[in-house]
């Protein structure tokens, strides 16, 4: 046999010996396996500096680090690139969703050796691996961890690349196992250093697996209890189904952070959790993954528990917090619309059918008309008030009756839109060759006066255009040097808004430029 075939044997089946002896046989230790959501990609230091033991110790201390972790969507996914002279994605986060499949696969990876290509390896996980929205990439809105082993023999200028992953929120850790260069680690790490940097011998690596492992932890720790659709008397809680396919249950504490507490459900009892205050007991079947909390109190804060049962399998405790929000009695909002000169949309919020029996809205003048009163179903919010009289301003109030047996009400004042006459005639008589005398009929009451405008018509004639203010007493005015074909308009001026005018065309022959008035 050649004498190179010989020590490769050699040196596989110490590789194989050390992968057997320090294969992870203890269980997961208890919090863990539903703790966490995330990827996590290890970078290994593969090159000919790393000898095939240390290649191998590594490895190990990567089986028994990531042996608690729940694998999959939704859980932790993992991938592996090694560093070599051509580094290597060895497997990526959709690959491995079990641990035996993961267990396997690290039992089978063999060292890539050749130069320390630490700065492609870089490359390649910044462009594809850990990049969102590409095929294979990380997963969005999830934390990302990369986590460097190395020998830290010439790693390369590793400072630049890292420091765009952790600009692009990647958590950078790092172990190495040799005479590193501890600050060029120091730098490239994710604060805190004391959490992310650690140095081992390649012998000792055990030493660090729980620091490494809680380290990690607490970057893609998931926040899997979510109170949401928050009201003033109930809240829906979700969680994720891990016990789906499993037989067991979910067991649910829930009750008043402040003194007092809800009761009912599943019975009642006392919790530490929110200072020995009773609570109500709850428990929901191991498919399900929500649970609408019914019958809270408004403007309280209460704590929840989640407590995931199933034989033989241990999980975390889930907990939150959240507060309800306060009570909101309708009518809370008022608002006006669609006014006209005898009709005002009046609206009103929130609408709270469950608790209002019904919405009665009075109305009058503020001068002291008679009182008007509309009633409104509950499950309306709205109404149209009609036959009011023009350019008046009401005094509307909007009541709502209770099922409890108060009576809550709100006042607006509206203003309904006035009467605006349009001009009643209008004539101009032209006086020599650029005057005309203009005069108009109005008899509207509430007239505050006239407008008066008037321009060329004519293109060789540059763009002239003026206006004039008259009081309400005016029915004529002559206007003085007027251009050729002037177009003169008359319109009349209310309080809140300018009637429809009436316009004529002055025609004489004048190649006047000047234009005036004479009142």
């Amino acid at each position: 046999m050649d004498s190179r075939m010989l020590t490769w044997m050699m040196k596989a089946a110490v590789v194989w010996s050390l992968l057997r002896l320090s294969a992870p046989q203890n269980p997961a230790p208890e919090g863990v396996l539903n703790c966490c959501e995330g990827d996590v990609l290890f970078l290994v230091d593969s090159s000919g500096s790393v000898t095939y033991y240390e290649h191998a110790r590594i490895l190990s201390f990567l089986s028994e680090l990531l042996l608690p972790f729940s694998l999959g969507k939704d859980q932790v996914r993992v991938g592996l690139l090694q560093v070599g002279t051509n580094p290597r994605l060895e497997f990526g986060f959709d690959r491995y969703s079990t641990q035996s499949g993961l267990q396997g696969a690290l039992k089978t990876i063999r060292p890539l050796r050749g130069d320390t290509n630490t700065v492609e390896a870089l490359k390649i996980a910044k462009d594809w691996v850990l990049r969102p929205r590409i095929p294979d990439g990380a997963q969005e809105s999830l934390p990302r961890v990369l986590v460097w082993l190395t020998d830290g023999i010439k790693p390369g200028d590793v400072i630049g690349p890292m420091a765009e992953l952790r600009e692009e929120g990647v958590a950078v850790l790092v172990v190495s196992t040799g005479h590193s260069n501890y600050k060029v680690l120091r730098e490239v790490v994710s604060p805190p250093v004391e959490n992310h940097l650690h140095f081992v011998h390649i012998d000792d690596m055990s030493i660090i697996t729980k620091d490494l492992r809680d380290a990690i932890i607490e970057i893609i720790r998931a926040e899997r209890l979510h109170v949401r659709e928050v009201s003033t008397n109930s809240a829906n809680l979700h969680w994720r189904a891990v016990l789906s396919g499993l037989e067991g249950s979910y067991k649910i504490h829930l009750g008043e952070v402040s003194t007092g507490g809800g009761g009912g459900g599943g019975g009642t009892g006392t919790s530490p959790s929110i200072g020995g205050n009773p609570y109500q007991r709850l428990v929901q079947p191991a498919e399900s993954n929500s649970i609408r909390l019914t019958g809270l109190k408004p403007d309280t804060t209460y704590s929840v528990s989640l407590f995931p049962e199933s034989t033989g399998l241990t999980f975390n405790t889930l907990s939150t917090t959240f507060t309800t929000k306060p009570e909101v009695v309708s009518p809370a909002v008022l608002t006006v619309s669609d006014s006209r000169q005898s009709s005002v949309r009046v609206s009103w919020g929130p609408l709270q059918p469950e608790t209002v029996t019904s919405y009665y809205v009075e109305y009058s003048t503020l001068s002291g008309g008679s009182l008007q009163t509309v009633t409104v179903d509950r499950t309306q919010n709205s109404t149209l008030l009609r036959n009011l009289q023009p350019g008046t301003t009401y005094l509307v109030t909007v009541a709502a009756r209770h099922a409890s047996g108060k009576e809550k009400a709100m006042s607006v004042k509206v203003c309904t839109q006035e009467v605006t006459p349009a001009l009643a005639d209008l004539q101009l008589t032209t006086v020599g060759s650029d005057s005309v005398q203009v005069d108009w009929k109005s008899s509207a009451d509430g007239l505050r006066g006239y407008w008066l405008t008037w321009e060329a018509q004519e293109i060789s004639v540059p763009a002239q255009r003026s206006s004039l203010y008259l009081p309400p007493d005016s029915l004529s005015t002559r206007l003085t040097h007027l251009p050729p074909s002037a177009r003169v308009c008359v319109s009349p001026i209310y309080r809140t808004a300018r009637g429809d005018g009436l316009c004529c065309t002055a025609q004489f022959h004048s190649d006047a430029s000047v234009y005036g008035f004479q009142s």
